[in-house]
């Protein structure tokens, strides 16, 4: 029984945005209805709607929600109900030809400015409730001004007050796990090189991590968005996402140079220091995630260093040889450009470094930067042939 439970509470912790979330919203629901109800508004139903669009995942997206769909609102309504006013609409082709002078230009300008999507459909309200509830434009104006603005007032209040999530928070767990997919990622594509991979396969093995950096560069919008409006206080967005990004360009590189294998003869000598390499910069990267994940400083980099080191030093001896002359062009340009990502993927973490560090909760024991990692002219020992 200790054991089911202490399961249970490990799932409800792995899901507690999405609980609270869910809580958020109902509160929000609840409420909405309430108040509508007790200002006896026509329509209690739009203030709920209204209350579930506005409440978001964070308050940074619940701000933005609220400011568009209010935006869209206002809008819709003026330009509904100055149509209604204006145009006499007594029988049913005049109105059919009324929906469509409301309909046709909203919609052109939701197309145009997301922030606008709403008003198409206040401006049909507008318009045809009247009609199902024999009042007038301006009354129906009026009540969906309220309604609206009952229910963005309370979905943003819930957004505030019940269990708060910011996007600032959030951002820590997120970026974490985009690091270990990464991570992940990078692990797997440099086996290619003693293995080989199928033309598909880079694209199964990074499969996912495009979208997960484009919703944490969203949620980073979000965020900074709370700090714009002092909701939330901590480092700037900006560098670690952006440190990210080129990490995930580093791999999307890599994959493309591992797609055919080295050769046998350069396979035996590098298969001992990639091997080293593959598994200090994902242990790395792993570690960075924990530490960004729980507020703590960055792993040492010093085993990133002396494996890239080893390659490097191994490249060299295997130029000395000879072994690289014999190879086709288009092996030879892998090679090269091999040594390069590996150098801009240390450059990039040294920058992760720097970024965990700036998000650290607690004393760093040493203070890291991509200005300290030792540079070669050309990659790692690999750009000059």
């Amino acid at each position: 029984m200790a054991g089911f439970l202490k399961r249970v509470a490990t799932r409800v912790r792995s899901r507690r945005t999405q609980l609270a979330l869910a809580i958020r919203v109902t509160v929000a629901a609840v409420v909405a209805y309430t108040i509508a109800n007790a200002l006896h508004l026509t329509l209690p139903l739009w203030a709920v709607l209204t209350s579930l669009i506005v409440t978001q995942m964070s308050v940074g997206r619940s701000l933005k929600a609220t400011t568009d769909y209010m935006l869209g609102t206002i809008g819709g309504a003026i330009y509904g109900g100055a149509l209604a006013v204006l145009i006499p609409h007594s029988s049913e082709a005049a109105l059919l030809a009324l929906l469509v002078l409301t309909v046709a230009p909203l919609a052109y300008l939701g197309s145009l400015n997301p922030s606008l999507t709403a008003a198409t459909v206040t401006g049909v309200i507008v318009l045809l409730i009247p009609e199902m509830h024999h009042t007038s434009p301006l009354d129906s104006v009026i009540d969906r001004l309220i309604e609206v603005t009952v229910g963005a007032s309370t979905g943003l209040a819930a957004s505030f007050l019940v269990l708060p999530s910011r996007a600032h928070r959030q951002i820590r767990a997120n970026a974490a796990r985009v690091i270990e997919l990464i991570a992940g990622a990078f692990s797997e594509l440099l086996v290619g090189l003693t293995h080989g991979l199928d033309n598909e396969a880079p694209h199964r093995i990074q499969e996912g991590i495009g979208a997960e950096v484009t919703a944490l560069h969203a949620m980073g919008q979000e965020a900074e968005r709370e700090r714009a409006a002092r909701l939330s206080s901590g480092p700037d967005t900006g560098p670690l996402l952006r440190t990210i990004l080129r990490l995930r360009h580093d791999v999307v590189m890599i994959g493309r140079e591992c797609l055919v294998a080295l050769p046998a003869n350069v396979q035996s000598r590098l298969d001992t220091p990639l091997s080293g390499v593959r598994e200090a910069i994902d242990a790395h990267l792993r570690a960075s995630a924990a530490a960004l994940r729980n507020g703590a400083s960055p792993p040492v980099i010093d085993p990133v260093q002396f494996a890239l080191q080893g390659y490097a030093e191994e490249v060299a001896s295997v130029r000395r040889d000879g072994l690289i002359r014999p190879l086709a062009g288009d092996a030879a340009e892998r090679f090269y450009a091999l040594g390069f990502s590996l150098e801009q993927m240390r450059q990039n973490i040294g920058d992760l470094d720097r970024c965990v560090s700036e998000w650290s909760t607690k004393p760093p024991a040493k203070a890291f930067s991509s200005e300290s990692l030792p540079r070669t002219r050309s990659g790692v020992d690999s750009g000059s042939r």
